[in-house]
C-alpha cells in the first residue's frame, strides 16, 4: 500500500509545483486601475508647477525618460545614454547616446532632438550635438552632472504640434486633464514591452477616496498618507514604505536682523517636540530631522540635534527683552500641516515665544513640506535649497566631510529649521506581481502583472 501510494504523492506534489510556478511566472496583458492625488493639466516632465511631485513624477516616468539613472545608492547608471564622459575639470561632459531608441511615435532619437529638449529645460547650460552624442558645457565645474541628468525635468522629449512626446514604456491612449489617464505599453520599446497592456490613472483623488477605491476592488494601487501607513497595514493591506524623502521645515524669508531676532529662532527651534509630532501626528510616518538631508541618506544626520530642549529654549529667549509676534503660514489644503503648526504654537508659547497661525502667504515663517528630488546627495541638497529659497550650497569638494560642511553652513544661516523627514507610502493589490518602487518612492510598473483574483 505504501509504495502504491508513494508514485501518487509524487505526482501530485509535481502538480502542485507546476501550478505555483504557473501562479508566480510573469504574463502579459492586464489594464492596472491607478488611483492619486496629483491632478495635472498637462503632461510635461519640465512643469515646475506641480503640487503634489511625487505622484506627478510617478506618472511622468511612465511616458518619459532621461539619459541617466540612479540606482538605490543614487550612483549614475545608463538609460538612454549608454556612457558619458568628462573633461579635466568636470565643466565639458559628452553622453553617448544608446543606439535603435525612437519616441511613442516611432521618430529616432538624434542627437539634435536631445540637444534641444536639455537646452530647454536649462537655458543657461550650452548644449549641442555630436556624432552620435550630446556635449554640455557648463560655466563652472559640474562633477555631479550625470546625477543631476537624472532628475525628472531632464527628461527627453519631442514637442511637435502641441504635443510633447516621450521615449518611454508607456504611451498616452487618452487623457482627460486632471482627471484620467490611460497609457498603453509600447511594443518597440527599448528596454522590453511592459507585461501589462494599460494602465488606467484616476487623478484628483484625496486619500479617503482612495482608500474606499481600492477596498472595493477599483483601485489596485494608490497612495496612502504617512500617518495612516500603520493602521491600513494593521487592517491587512498591503503597505509599502519609502525611504524619508521628504523635509519638513520652517523657513524664514530672510536672515536673522538683530542678534535678539536669532535669539527668537533659536528658541523656536528647540522648543519643538518633533519626536512627539512624529509619534502622535504622524502615527510615525517620518523621523525627526535636525538637518536638510536624511541620515540614511548622508550618515551624519544624528549630529544635527532634533531633540526638544525647553530649558535652553527659555534661556534663548531670556536674550531678549520684547520677543515680537511673528505670524505662522501653512498650506491650509493640507490637514496634517495644521495640526502641525499648532502643536508648533503651542509649542513655542511654552518656551515664551509669541507665535500665531496665519493662511496669508506673507507670514514671518512658513511651514513647507518639500521632496528630495534626487537619490543622489549633493544634487538633493541642491535642488532642496532652490525650493525653500536659501542660498546654493557651496562644495569645496565631493566628500562626505564637504557635503557635511556645505549643509552645516545652510543650518547657520539660521533661515530654516527643519523638523522631519517624511516617507511616502502605497497600498498595493495582492494581485499585482513584479512591483515595487525605489528607495524614493517611484513606482517600478514596466516589470509589474496581474495574477488572476480577486483584489
Amino acid at each position: 500500500m505504501r509504495l502504491t501510494g508513494f508514485p501518487l504523492l509524487v505526482a501530485s506534489s509535481l502538480l502542485l509545483a507546476t501550478a505555483a510556478n504557473a501562479a508566480a511566472r510573469p504574463r502579459y496583458g492586464g489594464n492596472l486601475h491607478v488611483s492619486m492625488r496629483a491632478a495635472p493639466a498637462a503632461l510635461d516632465p519640465a512643469d515646475a508647477s506641480q503640487t503634489d511631485w511625487d505622484g506627478y513624477h510617478n506618472v511622468c516616468s511612465l511616458i518619459f525618460e532621461t539619459l541617466v539613472s540612479l540606482d538605490e545608492q543614487g550612483r549614475p547608471k545608463p538609460a538612454l545614454a549608454a556612457s558619458w564622459q568628462a573633461e579635466p575639470g568636470n565643466q565639458r561632459w559628452q553622453f553617448s547616446l544608446r543606439r535603435g531608441v525612437t519616441f511613442a511615435d516611432s521618430a529616432p532619437v538624434t542627437p539634435d532632438l536631445v540637444a534641444a529638449s536639455l537646452r530647454r529645460a536649462n537655458p543657461a547650460w550650452k548644449v549641442f550635438s555630436a556624432t552620435d552624442a550630446v556635449v554640455i558645457e557648463r560655466d563652472s565645474p559640474a562633477p555631479d552632472l550625470p546625477a543631476e541628468m537624472a532628475l525628472p525635468r531632464n527628461s527627453i522629449v519631442r514637442r511637435e504640434a502641441g504635443q510633447v512626446i516621450g521615449t518611454g514604456p508607456f504611451v498616452v491612449a487618452a487623457w482627460d486633464p486632471g482627471k484620467k489617464l490611460t497609457l498603453v505599453a509600447r511594443d518597440q520599446y527599448w528596454g522590453g514591452r511592459p507585461f501589462l497592456d494599460s494602465i488606467e490613472i484616476e487623478m484628483g483623488r484625496n486619500f479617503r477616496d482612495q482608500m474606499i477605491s481600492f477596498d472595493l476592488g477599483r483601485a489596485q494601487l494608490i497612495e496612502v498618507a504617512p500617518e495612516q501607513t500603520h493602521r491600513a497595514a494593521a487592517d491587512g493591506r498591503r503597505v509599502e514604505n519609502s525611504s524619508p524623502m521628504e523635509l519638513m521645515a520652517l523657513v524664514f524669508d530672510h536672515a536673522p536682523q538683530s542678534a535678539e531676532d536669532g535669539h527668537q529662532r533659536e528658541a523656536l527651534a528647540l522648543s519643538i517636540d518633533r519626536h512627539l509630532i512624529n509619534d502622535v501626528v504622524l502615527q510615525g510616518g517620518g523621523e525627526p530631522a535636525g538637518g536638510l538631508l536624511p541620515d540614511w541618506m548622508t550618515g551624519y544626520g544624528f549630529l544635527f540635534a532634533a531633540n526638544v530642549d525647553l530649558t535652553r529654549a527659555q534661556q534663548e529667549r531670556a536674550e531678549v527683552p520684547q520677543a515680537a509676534l511673528w505670524t505662522l503660514g501653512f498650506d491650509v489644503n493640507d490637514p496634517v500641516a495644521h495640526v502641525v503648526a499648532e502643536r508648533i504654537v503651542l509649542s513655542a508659547r511654552d518656551a515664551g515665544l509669541r507665535l500665531q497661525l496665519a493662511t496669508s502667504s506673507a507670514a514671518d515663517v512658513r511651514l513647507v513640506r518639500i521632496p528630495l528630488v534626487s537619490l543622489d546627495a549633493h544634487v538633493a541638497l541642491t535642488e532642496l535649497t532652490a525650493a525653500l529659497g536659501l542660498p546654493q550650497p557651496k562644495f569645496n569638494g565631493d566628500s562626505v566631510d564637504d557635503l557635511y560642511a556645505a549643509e552645516n553652513a545652510l543650518l547657520q544661516t539660521r533661515r530654516v529649521i527643519p523638523l522631519l523627514h517624511l516617507r511616502t507610502a502605497c497600498a498595493v493589490s495582492t494581485t499585482v506581481k513584479g512591483w515595487s518602487q525605489t528607495r524614493d518612492g517611484s513606482w517600478r510598473l514596466p516589470d509589474a502583472w496581474l495574477a488572476a483574483g480577486k483584489p
